[in-house]
């Protein structure tokens, strides 16, 4: 079975996908495809998920590199493919190299990719609440320019995340966006609950995106809490079952192979 992945227009000529949970040969909690490098998974299995999720692009296993991700805004500049033992703290990372794809991991927090195709750019973060409220995307496109990318050229996607229906949060979260910016008040609604509100993660990153200066941001139409047969959630997973491990599903983006002369 191949790896299931979404994929965007505003990315089109570049290999890149939002990976399902589907289409992989993980078992149990972590059934299909999933690729975290840090859960209790099978380590054959998730070096497999990962192959398969690169054959779906047409990309080298070996050209898959990874972060270990803290919820932060720091950004990885990627010269060459990270091996596993070596993955940064970082929960963004850039490259201007063919050759090199960027790999986020995500079980409900946004993955956001991003290019500047003119320029050879680009780019891919893990935005959590907290990473984005921190500044990651905008430390992402700063990163970017670093690499002689333009924002004014730069697209971004934010993929697959829970969405507002399914995201209730706490006032210190709340509190916290609003610290950050008193303009985020209108990405929470009031939740079923007092003292509780239902947060829009992905349009607050892309709200973020566009003040930043992208040039255009648009947001895949899906939500990870909601559609059990499609995404792992940690959410949907503490609410079910309590917790425990799960799988993460894999979001990636490559520039195009030079073509053989």
């Amino acid at each position: 079975m191949t790896a299931e992945f979404l994929s965007d227009p505003a990315l089109a000529g570049l290999p890149h996908g939002f990976f399902t949970r589907n289409g992989g040969v993980s078992e149990g909690r972590f059934a299909s495809l999933n690729c975290s490098l840090s859960g209790r998974d099978d380590a054959a299995a998730v070096a497999e998920n990962r192959a398969r999720a690169m054959a779906a692009l047409g990309l080298r296993a070996d050209s898959l590199s990874g972060l270990f991700q803290v919820h932060g805004p720091a950004v990885a500049h990627v010269r060459s493919p990270i091996p596993l033992d070596a993955r940064p703290q970082a929960d963004a990372m850039v490259t201007d190299r063919p050759g090199i794809t960027l790999g986020i991991v995500t079980a409900d927090c946004a993955p956001v990719l991003f290019a500047d195709a003119a320029a050879g750019v680009v780019g891919a973060a893990h935005a959590g609440w907290r990473g984005a409220v921190g500044g990651v995307l905008e430390a992402t496109l700063d990163a970017m320019e670093e690499l002689g990318a333009t924002r004014g050229r730069v697209v971004a996607v934010v993929g697959p995340c829970i969405r507002q229906p399914s995201y209730e949060v706490a006032p210190d979260m709340r509190n916290a966006a609003l610290a950050a910016s008193a303009g985020a008040a209108r990405f929470f609604a009031p939740g079923a609950r007092p003292d509780r509100w239902m947060f829009d993660l992905a349009g607050y990153c892309a709200a973020r995106l566009r003040d930043a200066g992208a040039a255009g941001v648009s947001v895949v139409a899906a939500d990870t809490l909601a559609e059990e047969d499609r995404f792992f959630s940690y959410r949907r997973n503490t609410l079910q079952a309590g917790g425990g491990p799960i799988g993460h599903q894999l979001s990636a983006i490559a520039l195009p192979a030079p073509a053989l002369g």
